[in-house]
């Protein structure tokens, strides 16, 4: 199923689209996940709300030296892919163009309120978080933030960038760090995949109206990450969309 053009429709559509998506998306993270992992819709940790959030049932033994939550062995045994040998197959790879600056704030390691050790999460932009500089700058530095303590993130717009976010929202999180990097001029929608901690690097594949969403990585540890789903699980939400509204995403403009 191709991505649909979402700026046809009223933000508040979207919005509910947007809560059967991340309820399809946590049922199919739910079934991939190697065992001691979970997943949970909608939760709030570090004083934010995320859409998605992976957590680890077992708190690591080993935090490392330098406190970072990433230093840690898998103790639930291999689980996932790994990126040395899989890498993710997406259009850019990038480092960090500037060093990261340090967190304002320090943790031992980043927790639920669950007990549980928070290790990734997946956001869906959503018009309302481009619809000020203010909700820009809040959703950013909260993306910002998790990557500072060790947080994977995966982050799904697909809406084009406004003034507020000219080339994209990976840099607008990343901001100076990322460099030049522009999206391409004729993929103008952003997935990206962020490998948190010392070694932090971004998996970014641009797509377009129309383009079949590929399947995106999300990391559990700084060497191995879980395919995500995004077509199949996009598909499932888009068929509980009222019948008015996917018929106007679907009809041909004039």
């Amino acid at each position: 199923m191709p991505i649909h053009d979402w700026t046809r429709l009223d933000s508040g559509i979207f919005q509910d689209f947007h809560n059967m998506w991340l309820i399809a998306l946590r049922n199919a993270i739910k079934h991939i996940l190697p065992p001691g992992y979970s997943v949970m819709t909608e939760q709030r940790t570090l004083d934010y709300e995320v859409d998605v959030l992976g957590l680890q049932a077992k708190p690591p033994s080993d935090l490392g030296t330098n406190g970072n939550a990433t230093a840690y062995a898998d103790e639930f045994g291999e689980g996932g892919v790994s990126l040395a040998v899989a890498p993710p197959r997406v259009q850019f790879t990038r480092i960090p163009a500037t060093p990261r600056t340090e967190p304002k704030r320090r943790w031992i390691a980043v927790r639920h309120v669950t007990g549980k050790r928070v290790v990734a999460i997946v956001e869906i932009v959503s018009p309302g978080n481009k619809s000020s500089e203010y909700k820009i700058r809040s959703f950013t530095a909260k993306i910002a933030d998790f990557l500072a303590m060790g947080v994977h993130a995966l982050i799904i717009d697909l809406f084009p960038p406004s003034s507020r976010d000219p080339e994209g929202i990976h840099r607008a999180i990343w901001g100076d760090a990322a460099g030049d990097f522009c999206l391409p001029s004729n993929a103008r929608l952003t997935l990206v995949s962020y490998l948190a901690g010392q070694d932090e690097r971004a998996f970014i594949e641009p797509v377009a109206v129309g383009q079949t969403l590929p399947d995106m990585p999300l990391f559990l540890t700084t060497d191995r990450y879980i395919q995500v789903p995004l077509e199949s699980t996009y598909m499932a939400a888009f068929e509980e969309v009222d019948a008015e509204y996917q018929k106007l995403l679907t009809t041909p403009e004039p």
